[in-house]
């Protein structure tokens, strides 16, 4: 449940006394504004508290403004597990730096901000561009645009035309360099490293992200996390619950499956050291080579009864009831 912020109240039946604010019970998130001392406790109430401190003609951005729209994979911590600066745009430049946000003084179009749940925010499509554009790496960049693209936020599309108009703006290329990328059908942050090792370090593919496979009858085989479809190729990303016995049984049967059907098969295990993984990428790819056109018994092409969710267009495109079925997994629990 999110909790709002207080004023001062002499009286303290609708906020605390200025004396309990003075001691050591009460925390200001903004200028006449507390909340008892305790810590949040979930990413969305420090969203909450830190939009004490956004100005009337600025907004909550980046990761933070993501997450309030609904975006899953922001969660606010950084891959060690600390906690992230908010950003907020601060367009006026007396305000102070202060602990757990941070301040961009980047220009804002009133076509930026939107009003969500009683939090101003950025669009998602400025809120995506921020964050490509102040990324630590390419990798990151990329990350952000394809979580946002998982909730169906922003498309590839919409992306493209906010930064070919951003010339000049701060991060501009790294932004056109994680959009060229990007895809719109990544299912976690760490599905986007493993495509970039395979893609860029290992300079295979290209890959396609999520495709279901299915026999020539039309039978579903596997939605493989990365499949490279020239090379016959299916990559598969497993972190800890992929060696718990039942979980591992699985795994070894449908390995068994897609090679009785001409699919050449390869993990990338969770902390695995990249260059063993790309030793084993590349014998794969040489046994698929090796394996006959007639050994395929596998399509692309999807059955009449099959619901395709590859794109942001096609899952945008989907009714209610189809969301609630198709895409429960996508999406983010309220947190009010």
């Amino acid at each position: 449940m999110l909790e709002r912020a207080y004023r001062v109240d002499p009286r303290g039946d609708r906020g605390p006394t200025k004396g309990q604010v003075d001691g050591r019970y009460w925390r200001a998130v903004g200028p006449g504004w507390f909340r008892p001392v305790e810590p949040p406790a979930s990413v969305e109430q420090r969203i909450v508290e830190a939009s004490y401190r956004v100005p009337e003609d600025g907004a909550v951005t980046g990761w933070a403004a993501l997450r309030w729209l609904g975006g899953r994979w922001f969660t606010g911590t950084d891959v060690g597990g600390s906690p992230l600066d908010i950003p907020i745009t601060v367009l006026c430049t007396h305000r102070n730096h202060t602990a757990g946000i941070r301040q961009s003084k980047e220009r804002l179009r009133p076509s930026d901000l939107q009003r969500v749940d009683g939090l101003s925010v950025t669009t998602a499509v400025r809120a995506v561009t921020f964050e490509m554009r102040h990324a630590d790496s390419v990798v990151a960049a990329v990350t952000s645009l394809d979580m946002a693209c998982f909730n169906d936020l922003v498309s590839l599309a919409e992306v493209r035309s906010w930064v070919d108009e951003g010339k000049g703006w701060t991060g501009i290329q790294q932004a056109r360099d994680a959009l060229s990328l990007a895809d719109e059908n990544v299912w976690s942050p760490a599905e986007v490293r493993f495509r970039m090792l395979w893609t860029q370090t290992g300079e295979l593919g290209p890959v396609r992200c999520n495709v279901p496979i299915f026999d020539l009858h039309g039978r579903h085989l596997i939605t493989p996390d990365l499949f490279d479809p020239a090379a016959g190729v299916v990559g598969e990303y497993q972190g800890g619950h992929h060696f718990e016995r039942d979980q591992r049984r699985r795994d070894i049967a449908r390995e068994a499956l897609l090679r009785d059907h001409g699919l050449e098969y390869v993990e990338r295990v969770a902390g695995e050291e990249p260059t063993r993984f790309l030793i084993r990428l590349r014998s794969a790819y040489a046994r698929a080579a090796r394996q006959p056109a007639s050994e395929r018994r596998w399509t692309l092409d999807d059955p009449p009864s099959w619901t395709s969710t590859e794109t942001v267009a096609q899952r945008r495109g989907l009714s209610p009831h189809q969301r609630r079925i198709l895409l429960a997994h996508r999406q983010l629990d309220p947190a009010a």
